[in-house]
């Protein structure tokens, strides 16, 4: 990955050929970001509470979570998440199998993970622990459609496609997550291509469409 910001080379930019956009669709874009976020985040207040009730009440730790991402041209990222993992998750190797922890060096998660709670297994089949992230939109560093963000050691996996996967603000949902989820792995090449897939050919229509499959995506359990 070229660790100057996208954007300060003009050879790097041409080299990257990133779909172009109308100013119309970014404006539009971070107008919903900004008003779904906002009252987002007053309308479900409530349910976050209830949330952070049974978090606490499970085993009395951290009810918020935050993890560094790679952000929009190679930027660090923070995302917030509500805990949905045990308390010492990031002990690896004591609390995954080998076998387990194989496949989260090559993946970035496993199935039937371990380290995750109870209530934290509800948050995740729901999607309802990403819902902090309405504070990173809020702030600009999420969008709500757009590539997910990732950890640095995942972009291993995009080649010298990095710079491009990063060209653009990453989100909370996504081509990838809505119309595959887990079901599309780093190994076959399938994530890759279809954040790829995103970055080129993104567009108000599709933003729409991804928006509405995210939903039934996660009422169907599609992925999990």
């Amino acid at each position: 990955m070229n660790k100057e910001k996208i954007g300060t080379d003009k050879n790097v930019q041409e080299n990257l050929k990133v779909h172009k956009v109308s100013s119309t669709y970014l404006f539009l874009k971070r107008a919903v970001d900004i008003i779904g976020s906002f009252f987002g985040l007053i309308v479900l207040s409530p349910l976050f509470l209830v949330i952070a009730i049974c978090i606490k009440v499970e085993d009395g730790g951290n009810v918020f979570y935050k993890h560094k991402r790679v952000g929009k041209n190679g930027s660090d990222l923070y995302i917030y998440k509500f805990r949905s993992m045990k308390t010492n998750a990031d002990d690896l190797e004591n609390m995954l199998t080998p076998e387990q922890l194989e496949m989260y060096l090559a993946e970035f998660k496993i199935e039937n993970d371990p380290r995750i709670t109870k209530v934290g297994n509800f948050l995740r089949k729901t999607s309802l622990d990403e819902l902090p992230q309405m504070v990173n939109i809020l702030k600009g560093d999420l969008t709500i459609i757009g590539p997910r963000p990732v950890v640095k050691e995942e972009l291993e996996n995009y080649g010298d496609d990095a710079d491009k996967f990063l060209s653009i603000t990453p989100g909370l949902t996504g081509y990838w997550q809505a119309y595959a989820r887990n079901e599309a792995i780093y190994a076959t090449g399938e994530r890759q291509n279809m954040e790829l897939y995103y970055v080129e050919n993104r567009s108000l229509l599709l933003d729409i469409k991804i928006f509405f499959k995210t939903f039934s995506s996660v009422f169907g359990k599609t992925g999990n």
